[in-house]
């Protein structure tokens, strides 16, 4: 049945490998179960109904994406949309979290028609290849660069960044940069040597090593500083009565009280941060997997682009921040992962931590930063494919700025702008203004009143 569904054979895999990548993209993404209820905590939200939202969202999306696309993507709430949410929209503008939900419902509303529509779609075909894959390689970068921040291994300083003192606060801070580096030497070892599965027996091995350090003293749980016991207090949870708080919330609003132009901007932050943040996680993801044909485009990108507007609505109305398509689905895309398979894993994964929470919550940040500088890695690899000669200029420099913007700006969807403006302008200061295509045009020219006005 699994094969007819997901076509398995055709796309070079199996069951197995499937499953294992399924799990991996789940452990890679798990850290949003304790994350996303922190932030949205901020803005007065229930934070045990958030993570209930967050998990449920989660799983509907992802199934979408499993069954409509047969795609081995995630989903879950993004980041940096959920930190708009809360620090901007709630605590700078004022508004109530049930008005910032309500637009979040909106905009998905607003994307489920672009993407029927093939908008979407079309902006994603009217991107050139080369800059596709820059924005691979800049996506592995970032990725590696969050997976550094997660281990503590990259740190504020007057450099901006720097590595971290070791021998300061050892048995926090300084032990888990250690065993994050033990760990990424393990998955790299394992990977070397052809080992099935090697980035979650990494994320797993690190989690056991912490545990051992923390029964032997040498980790000391430290709560007010962020250091969280490694042990899982409990196991299952059943009580899931606390999604009441947030489930239809958005409807909850004073429609009287709402300035309708902070409404449309709160509206087109949403939509612009998603939008170019999924594109640019599916070109990324896709361009590694080899999912792109010989023009460079997604076949049955429409399904995957309206399986992330569903979730984003149906996340608002459980009580969630936007829902959009997880960069740390290459982690699974890494360990073998090529159909729906992968995603519909994931996706049971993440309604089964609705009991698991307690044991999902538990695994810490420096054990799977492993695995995302790992994977930022073999996405790096795709830089091999771009020409850097001279007759290439126009196209190499562009995807050279996407690459770079996306780990320095943190952002995928800043890289996508940079690149596109760059490619149109050389393009046209060049004399090879036939290679622009009309909607790039009008994507740079959007780009450019972005910084300007927003």
């Amino acid at each position: 049945m699994l094969e007819k569904i997901f076509k398995l054979k055709a796309h070079n895999t199996n069951v197995k490998t499937e499953v294992v990548a399924g799990i991996t993209t789940f452990m890679t993404m798990a850290y949003i179960l304790a994350v996303n209820p922190s932030i949205l905590a901020d803005a007065g939200m229930n934070p045990t109904a958030v993570l209930l939202a967050t998990a449920l969202a989660s799983f509907i999306a992802t199934l979408c994406m499993a069954f409509m696309a047969n795609m081995p993507f995630a989903l879950s709430a993004g980041m940096g949309l959920n930190a708009y949410l809360a620090y901007t929209v709630v605590l700078g503008m004022g508004y109530s979290w049930q008005f910032a939900l309500l637009a979040v419902f909106v905009e998905g509303l607003i994307f489920i028609v672009l993407s029927l529509t093939n908008v979407r779609e079309a902006i994603f075909n009217s991107i050139p290849l080369t800059l596709k894959r820059g924005v691979s390689v800049g996506i592995g970068l970032f990725i590696a660069f969050i997976g550094l921040q997660n281990a503590g291994l990259a740190v504020d300083s007057s450099t901006l960044v720097t590595i971290t003192d070791f021998t300061e606060n050892f048995t926090t801070s300084g032990i888990c940069a250690l065993l994050a580096i033990i760990g990424l030497l393990l998955t790299a070892i394992m990977h070397i040597r052809n080992v099935k599965g090697s980035i979650l027996i990494g994320i797993v091995a690190t989690w056991l090593l912490g545990i051992i350090c923390q029964l032997t003293g040498l980790y000391t749980p430290t709560p007010e500083a962020g250091f969280y016991s490694l042990i899982p207090s409990s196991f299952i949870s059943a009580d899931f009565s606390a999604l009441g708080d947030t489930f239809g919330q958005c409807f909850n609003v004073d429609f009287g009280s709402i300035r309708i132009l902070d409404f449309i901007v709160v509206i087109f932050a949403f939509l612009f941060v998603d939008l170019f943040d999924t594109l640019g996680t599916l070109i990324g993801v896709a361009t590694k997997a080899g999912m792109l044909d010989e023009k460079g485009r997604l076949p049955k990108i429409k399904p995957a682009l309206l399986a992330d507007a569903i979730g984003t609505s149906s996340g608002a109305v459980l009580g969630t921040s936007t829902v959009t398509t997880f960069v740390e689905s290459a982690s699974g895309v890494a360990a073998g992962g090529r159909t729906g398979l992968t995603a519909l894993v994931t996706g049971v994964l993440f309604l089964l931590s609705m009991l698991f929470a307690p044991i999902f919550t538990t695994i810490p940040s420096f054990a799977t930063a492993p695995a995302l500088i790992m994977v930022g890695f073999l996405m790096f690899s795709s830089v091999t494919e771009i020409s850097f000669k001279d007759d290439n200029l126009t196209e190499a420099i562009p995807a050279y700025i996407a690459i770079i913007a996306m780990p320095l700006f943190y952002s995928i969807s800043e890289g996508i702008s940079l690149g596109i403006i760059s490619y149109v302008i050389l393009n046209l200061c060049t004399g090879k203004a036939k290679k622009i295509t009309p909607l790039m045009y009008v994507l740079a020219v959007l780009f450019i009143l972005k910084y300007i006005f927003l």
